[in-house]
């Protein structure tokens, strides 16, 4: 059925609502109360009867009921202050005067009477005249108690004679007829017009509309029928169809669920004409993205019994369309494949169902048009402009135009720098980046202006102002640049205040702070300070405010932080030749009872190795910048041919020497307990064969640390270096120099991706001797945390022991170096993939870069809400005859 059956067309509808709101009520009013003009009524001061003086209330309770009378649609007049004596002589002269009075001030009706006061007790009596004709007056009276209630008794007393006066009915009765679904009380919930109000047209209009607008409702009609001296009230509703189900047709590339869900109408809803229409925009927009830029869809009601109807989409879904041509026009100085460069929207390309290439979206194409400005901007051609993309959909794909005006190109002209200066004018032009460009670049001056800007904040000036000034020279195409300072007034830190942190004390995070209550503001130490408490690794999030303090030059700083849980318990599995599956686990506090201290105990049990390891530190020894951390360890080694078991543990200290970097030494004992089983003897090499039995290790190792990461943790920037070095031979049999170094770089490669380099080298090397250099001591390499791929302990070097067996042994050297690039999969979620390469070796003499074993592998990352996980496999890019082809490594740790 055709939708002009079912719902009256629009033009239909709005011209009979505009013509209902503006007609009914005069046409009600007309022919329900037969009034032609308002009337205009003269109230006289009412003649005051009491036992104290009160005279005051006449002419107040005369403007309360004019005022009450005002309000239900009459003009009032009141005698002026010249007229009043003559008004009260003829209030109290009677009837014939009243009138008479009243017809001077063209008056059709007056009030006239008394107020009567005895004790707290007073009553009004009033009476009404016509006085264009020879008529009887009406006579009111009201009483009541306490003067407080004087103005409610009044408005009563007018509302008594706005009864009379305008000829108006109480309603006797309101009835809602018509309706099927909707329940009458719900109708009668937004009405005005009620059982025993007064009967007023207008607020039947006022009625008519709240039932419109509940939107429920083709025709809204009201009767109002005489019932004796009352009116009954009678709403007839005539309500919209529901829809009873919901078909689509003609999709086919697109699932009907996924149209479904983004539909926002439903079965049972209420039919409305312009809900349809935005779902008909909906499904059309889903199309869209799809590449489905000639799609239509209209839509098709089909009646049913009980005022339902089906509502039917038909889609015609067209040809998917995609990007084909991008055109410029008015470029001259750039190439439109240089253009191209910087926009997101691409040309269809030969891996477009890959690479997205071809799709047309308006946002992007929105932002590509804000990049090219950028581009022109950057580039000198500070006054080009872009117009509005144009599309225009084709039969065989989509082409983009976009016109450019050029303009000219502006060099950078006289650079200079006025207003409040500091320093001399010389050392701030070297913060700035734009005078060693050659054409003008809006980005550069933007960055100046925030390098003056954290300048003077680095003195205190934390509301310095810093606007340049660009002076364009048509003549020579040059912009002279000026830098325009207002430094204010030096700003001080008044107060730092620090909420969020219930289990951290306030101490642990001051001590961070580079910034101090009473000191100097300084941009770049908030920066600074910040980031330590993001290295911290305590706290989920971190908010930083500064507001004004009591003065102009003093800051209040708000330091808001939401905690997260310090304590992690952790295990991971790994599979190497050596150890086949072994386990490993460990539980740590690294907010040890808010006080920044850290505790751990870890584990791992294997095949073959049961190793035991328990530590504290303390970050802030007797709250100065000295560090220590105290540690033991119970290991059990059981190797196919020797077991070693050892007990040990050592004291370190660290000391803060310059900004992220950071000097420890320390002592560390070791007792190790070797013993060959008689069946493996000849399978040893000859090294464990002279450690067997109990041996003393006795060492002092010192080292120096430089750590920039942003965070210890999903690190985004930053790097760390380490040099160390440790002497072994202050006593026992263990004799040994051991040097390590390490540096490790995190460096942002494009947007969110992320990448990592690492370097590694260690040399070790025997002292006397009379004291030995154990194998357990050089160095081997294998594992998720060296090179992926190997297994534990994969990469050896082999021997040939005095039975004349192969062994596998350490190298006395070592080389190491890692390549990741890291970037997000499900950045929501925190999961993360990685490519590495890793390679590597461990040398008996000297180190040779030629000589390097390989692997490359992928793995993912997802710092999920209960564990941080690492599964990671590694592939052997130059394996050897008995090696497998890679491993698989994982780990996993949690939170509490």
């Amino acid at each position: 059925m055709p939708l002009n059956r079912l719902i009256p067309p629009m033009k239909t509808i709005w011209v009979t609502f505009l013509t209902f709101l503006l007609i009914f009520p005069l046409d009600v009013i007309m022919a329900a109360n037969g009034i032609s003009k308002t009337p205009k009524v003269m109230v006289m001061p009412l003649n005051i009867n009491a036992d104290r003086d009160v005279g005051y209330l006449s002419s107040q309770i005369s403007s309360v009921l004019a005022r009450q009378l005002e309000k239900e649609g009459a003009i009032t007049v009141t005698p002026q202050d010249s007229d009043m004596e003559t008004a009260a002589a003829a209030a109290r002269a009677g009837q014939a005067q009243v009138r008479q009075f009243a017809i001077g001030q063209d008056a059709d009706q007056v009030i006239w009477g008394s107020f009567t006061l005895i004790g707290n007790d007073f009553s009004i009596d009033a009476q009404l005249l016509a006085t264009k004709a020879d008529s009887t007056p009406k006579r009111f009276f009201t009483q009541g108690r306490n003067l407080e209630n004087l103005i409610t008794i009044t408005n009563d007393l007018a509302n008594q004679i706005g009864m009379e006066l305008f000829e108006r009915q109480l309603v006797s009765e309101v009835k809602v007829m018509g309706q099927q679904r909707i329940e009458a009380d719900a109708i009668m919930r937004v009405l005005q017009t009620r059982p025993n109000s007064v009967f007023k047209p207008q607020a039947l209009s006022e009625d008519l509309r709240a039932i419109y607008a509940m939107g429920y409702f083709d025709d809204v009609r009201v009767e109002a029928e005489p019932d004796g001296d009352r009116r009954r009230i009678v709403f007839h509703v005539k309500e919209k169809p529901t829809i009873r189900r919901i078909n689509i047709k003609g999709n086919s590339f697109i699932e009907e669920e996924d149209i479904r869900d983004n539909l926002t109408i439903s079965t049972g809803a209420i039919l409305n004409i312009f809900k349809i229409r935005s779902n008909i925009d909906q499904i059309e927009t889903l199309y869209k993205e799809k590449n489905y830029h000639k799609v239509r869809v209209d839509y098709e009601l089909n009646p049913l019994d009980n005022n339902q109807a089906d509502l039917e989409f038909i889609i015609d879904e067209g040809p998917k369309l995609y990007v084909t041509s991008i055109v410029f026009e008015g470029n001259k100085a750039f190439t439109a494949k240089r253009l191209k460069k910087e926009m997101d929207l691409s040309e269809k390309g030969f891996f477009y169902w890959l690479t997205s290439s071809g799709d047309l979206d308006r946002v992007k194409l929105d932002q590509d048009v804000a990049r090219l400005n950028a581009f022109y901007s950057n580039n000198g051609y500070i006054n080009a402009r872009v117009g509005e993309p144009v599309v225009e959909i084709g039969e065989e794909g989509i082409q983009v135009t976009l016109k450019i005006e050029e303009g000219s190109r502006y060099k950078v002209g006289q650079v200079d720098i006025a207003g409040d200066l500091i320093v001399p004018k010389e050392e701030l032009l070297q913060q700035l980046g734009i005078v060693s460009e050659a054409f003008l670049n809006r980005d550069k001056v933007r960055s100046d202006v925030l390098a003056l800007t954290d300048f003077y904040s680095d003195y205190g000036y934390a509301y310095a102002d810093v606007s340049p000034s660009i002076d364009q020279n048509q003549e020579t195409l040059t912009a002279d640049i000026v830098f325009h300072i207002k430094m204010g007034a030096q700003v001080y830190f008044e107060k730092i205040l620090i909420n969020g942190n219930t289990i951290t004390r306030d101490k642990v995070i001051r001590r961070e702070l580079h910034v101090h209550e009473q000191g100097l503001f300084s941009g770049k130490a908030l920066k600074r300070s910040i980031r330590n408490l993001y290295r911290l690794d305590y706290f989920e999030d971190i908010k930083v405010d500064t507001i004004k303090g009591s003065s102009e030059d003093k800051m209040v700083l708000k330091i808001d932080v939401t905690e997260k849980p310090t304590g992690t318990f952790s295990f991971g599995a790994g599979y190497s030749s050596e150890e086949n599956v072994f386990l490993t686990g460990s539980i740590s506090k690294r907010n040890f009872l808010g006080r920044g201290q850290a505790m751990s105990f870890s584990g791992q049990i294997g095949s073959r190795t049961t190793n035991f390891v328990a530590s504290f530190s303390e970050p802030y020894i007797m709250d100065t910048l000295l560090k220590g951390t105290v540690r033991a360890y119970n290991q059990d080694k059981d190797y196919d041919e020797y077991d070693r078991d050892s007990k040990g543990g050592g004291v370190t200290f660290g000391y803060t020497v310059a900004d992220y970097t950071n000097v420890y030494w320390g002592y560390n004992l070791d007792i190790s307990d070797i013993s060959i089983e008689d069946a493996y003897r000849s399978e040893v090499s000859d090294n464990i064969k002279e450690l067997e039995g109990t041996n003393l290790t006795s060492s002092a190792d010192v080292s120096l640390v430089y750590d920039s990461r942003d965070r210890a943790f999903n690190t985004t920037e930053g790097s760390r270096h380490l040099v160390s070095v440790e002497y072994a031979g202050l006593g026992g049999d263990i004799g040994f120099t051991k040097y390590v170094g390490q540096t490790s770089w995190y460096f942002p490669i494009w947007k969110p991706i992320i990448g990592f380099a690492n370097a590694k080298v260690g040399v070790v090397h025997e002292n006397s001797d009379d004291k030995l250099l154990p194998d357990y001591e050089k160095f081997y390499l294998g594992g998720i945390n060296s090179m992926r791929g190997f297994g534990y302990r994969g990469v050896h070097l082999t021997e040939i022991n005095s039975d004349g067996r192969e062994v596998e042994i350490g190298g006395e050297k070592m080389a190491m170096f890692n390549f990741e690039i890291i970037f997000p999969i499900v950045s929501e979620a925190g999961v993360n993939g990685v490519v590495f390469y890793d390679t590597g070796n461990v040398y008996d003499d000297r180190i040779d870069l030629g000589d390097l074993r390989q692997s490359a592998g992928v793995g993912i990352r997802w710092n999920s809400p209960f564990a941080p996980i690492r599964l990671e496999y590694g592939w052997i890019l130059d394996r050897e005859e008995g090696e497998s082809g890679g491993n698989w490594e994982f780990t996993l740790g949690g939170s509490f």
